[in-house]
């Protein structure tokens, strides 16, 4: 029997590359540099630190500032080299060079700020606080160019460069999409999928897809390029979902929660919407009254049963006639869900294929960060660590698989300072190697 191919971005595990732990704080945000094998991170002891890798393999704080207040997030543009950070007294410190820290300060917001946000072909610098406020000011003056009033503080904000569309998500648990102009704004439309805060969003530009993640535990695509209102549920996180990432090269969602659990979603699948739960004062199965349809009660003499739903066909049905579980990955629910008894018949083993894998960061997540050049995960915890990740299916993991392709790898190594050819040789080697390794499911 002939091995079947998988993807090989779905069949790896992410592996530790590298820890940093020598924070006094909590790391709210950090970032990796890229070309540089360097970190920048801020942390609620008002310092940002630049970590550069050693040849030991370890990562040194190689540079460090003290700011006025705790760094509650920030925003690094790789092009420019511009740092932009925002702070808990609501004040925005902008570095033309994350090296310099030549900075130059504004009071952005009355509490403190949530995120912020540097475009470069703008040259604004988006920024959200907990005073509602959604401001963005000229990156090179400090000028505040216009504000806009949330209904709840923003934990979530994204930018399309193309259409100039900010889109916020906020504590209620809506996404507000709004069109931004150098001196005003207008609002576009705004959508609620969520029943908690929205804690995370993410863009993909090229298919003009919004993702959001909240404390529901959930996470929902929204197709905006579709323009048809479709919005696509993912279920696979225990707790509440702190970060989002996307990596287009292998068209896949990297999601992690608080509870350390992270989540890679093929997106290279054809998904479906979940359906709307019905209403119905009798299951639609067995049409036996549910307990508040007391004339039914009394003409049948029956007792009411509970409500429930069936996740693949969103009927009305009594706990009887739903008594089975079952995943439906490509409608987002990776872990069993309740489905009526005629729907379970209906899905078979193809449609039960899971079409994400899950990961045990082994922290509580605080941040994460996606760097796709590289393919490298970071992540920063509650434990005041920060960890980088090798999410690609590249020679780090054939290292570890195959003793014969390890000496390959080691002998690029030894090549790498002789010859950049032997070097370049050796790698491509490994790679058509992993090539020739059928992955079997």
């Amino acid at each position: 029997m002939a091995a079947e191919i998988q993807p090989k971005p779905q069949t790896r595990t992410p592996v530790l590359l590298n820890k940093i732990e020598a924070s006094q704080d909590v790391v709210n945000t950090a970032v990796i540099i890229p070309k540089e094998d360097g970190v920048i991170s801020v942390s609620d002891d008002r310092t940002i630190r630049i970590w550069l890798k050693r040849d030991s393999g370890q990562y040194w704080p190689s540079i460090y500032h003290t700011m006025s207040a705790s760094c509650s997030c920030m925003s690094f543009n790789p092009e420019t080299r511009r740092l932009s950070v925002g702070m808990e007294n609501g004040t925005i410190s902008v570095s033309d060079n994350f090296c310099s820290f030549n900075m130059h300060s504004c009071m952005a917001h009355q509490g403190k700020v949530t995120v912020v946000l540097f475009v470069l072909e703008m040259e604004w610098v988006l920024s959200t606080g907990q005073d509602k406020n959604l401001t963005w000011h000229c990156s090179e003056s400090g000028t505040q160019l216009g504000l806009y009033r949330t209904i709840a503080w923003v934990s979530g904000l994204q930018f399309d460069v193309e259409t100039r569309h900010a889109f916020v998500g906020d504590h209620s648990g809506q996404v507000t999409i709004l069109k931004l102009e150098q001196d005003s704004c207008s609002l576009v439309t705004t959508f609620k999928g969520h029943t908690g805060n929205v804690t995370a969003l993410c863009w993909d530009p090229a298919q003009r897809v919004l993702f959001s993640g909240s404390s529901d535990h959930s996470i929902i695509m929204w197709d905006i390029g579709g323009r048809k209102g479709t919005a696509i549920e993912l279920q696979g996180h225990n707790d509440k979902v702190q970060g989002l990432c996307y990596a287009p090269h292998t068209r896949q969602l990297i999601s992690c929660s608080s509870d350390g659990g992270i989540v890679i979603w093929n997106m290279d699948v054809t998904r479906q919407e979940t359906p709307e739960w019905l209403d119905s004062d009798s299951c639609q199965k067995c049409e036996q009254p549910f307990f508040w349809n007391f004339k039914q009660m009394w003409d049948s003499k029956k007792i009411g049963l509970r409500q429930h739903h069936c996740r693949k066909c969103g009927q009305a049905v009594c706990g009887k006639c739903s008594a089975k579980r079952s995943t439906i990955p490509l409608m987002g629910f990776e872990f069993e869900v309740r489905v009526c008894d005629s729907c379970h018949e209906s899905i078979t083993e193809e449609d039960r294929a899971p079409t994400a894998t899950f990961h045990d960061s082994k922290h509580s997540i605080v941040y994460m960060h996606y760097e796709p050049t590289t393919g490298w995960l970071l992540t920063s915890g509650a434990d005041k660590v920060v960890k980088v990740r090798q999410t690609r299916p590249d020679t780090l993991y054939l290292i570890q698989e195959d003793t014969f392709i390890q000496s390959i790898f080691l002998g690029a190594y030894m090549c790498m300072k002789e010859s950049a050819f032997l070097y370049s040789l050796c790698l491509c080697v490994c790679q058509q190697l992993w090539d020739m390794t059928p992955v079997v499911s």
